[in-house]
């Protein structure tokens, strides 16, 4: 979960640098590929605890 947070936290900063500065747009890009990559990430690790519970 912190790994998470790190990440939402580096894509937020990176994206309100690429969006202020003059020119670096690239960041705000590199922001929203890390937020995409870390919403599948979470995805990815909610879906495949969710198939480990067995009903008895």
């Amino acid at each position: 979960m912190a790994f998470f947070l790190f990440l939402l936290l580096v894509a937020v900063v990176l994206g309100l640098i690429g969006t202020v500065a003059q020119g670096l747009m690239y960041l705000l890009i590199i922001g929203i590929v890390l937020v995409v990559a870390d919403l599948a990430y979470v995805g990815v690790r909610w879906s495949r605890r969710s198939h480990h519970h067995l009903l008895r």
